[in-house]
């Protein structure tokens, strides 16, 4: 099976983080659950790792810029390159639409990058999206939001 970190995240997501089921407690349980789904223990490992990292950044603190201000947004070569101009237009829609700030848009970036894929698609940044606002307090509408734009490309069969 050729599946990557955002095939492992997707999975988790669709079983575990939507509400649909209760996640085991035991994170071998899980392990072992994808391992029989027919994921590869290295890259479960990574989506995992990925995952913590993500816990990490989303509580450090980091105090939110002033409203109303405005930024502008320069990228690194090796972002331009593992995020396409779409992959860009995109993450600038999220926050003209107001889905992301500032900060979540650095997020996003951050754990797009930490896919250490040679490319990322906007389906996958739509995922890693969805995945950075999950669990940040007071951005459920943000969160509904981009839930919707996961899944209206998507064939009703996959829901």
């Amino acid at each position: 099976m050729n599946e990557n970190v955002v095939d492992i995240l997707i999975y988790l997501y669709e079983n575990y983080m939507d509400g649909s089921q209760d996640a085991p407690d035991d994170q071998n349980q899980i392990q072992d659950e994808l391992l029989q789904a027919g994921f590869q223990e290295h890259e479960i490992d990574r989506a995992f790792q990925w995952m913590d990292e993500l816990v990490v950044q989303q509580s450090s603190g980091r105090p939110p810029l002033s409203h109303g201000v405005q930024s502008f947004r320069v990228f690194t070569e090796e972002e331009q390159y593992r995020l396409d101009a779409d992959c860009r237009g995109f993450l600038m829609f999220l926050e003209q639409s107001g889905i992301l700030d500032h900060e979540g848009r650095e997020l996003v970036i951050d754990r797009a990058i930490a896919l250490e894929q040679t490319r990322v698609s906007v389906e996958e940044l739509k995922w890693v999206a969805l995945l950075v606002l999950i669990n940040q307090p007071g951005k459920e509408g943000a969160f509904a939001q981009m839930e919707e734009l996961v899944y209206e490309d998507m064939p009703s069969y996959l829901h």
